[in-house]
């Protein structure tokens, strides 16, 4: 990440679901942190875009920023909307699924 986009993201005021947009068909991403020690990242699903189940070595965090979802966490169900979080645990199964048009916030934590 450089300098300009680091001046981006410091805006004061500056609000997050309008850092990334909605494509008909797609998940967009967009990263707002890439260190060493964890990442921020960004995303906008188009209604009934997923992710499939995988696992990861780190916690991470998903803050809903607009509309809802449904994730699974070891194959358990949580809906999810604008507002709500969720925490899915290091090396736990687990998947996403767009209920509508939504964006979440995903914080990873490797430290």
């Amino acid at each position: 990440m450089n300098d300009n986009q680091i001046n981006e993201f410091t805006k004061e005021g500056l609000a997050l679901e309008g850092l990334v947009a909605y494509q008909d068909g797609s998940i967009v991403s967009r990263t707002v942190i890439n260190r060493p020690s964890g990442t921020i990242t960004l995303f906008a699903f188009d209604r009934e875009q997923s992710l499939s189940e995988h696992t990861a070595p780190f916690d991470a965090l998903v803050q809903v920023l607009d509309g809802s979802a449904e994730v699974k966490i070891s194959g358990k169900p949580y809906l999810l909307n604008k507002g709500g979080m969720i925490v899915m645990p290091a090396g736990q199964p687990h998947a996403l699924r767009a209920l509508e048009r939504f964006k979440m916030m995903l914080v990873m934590i490797k430290g």
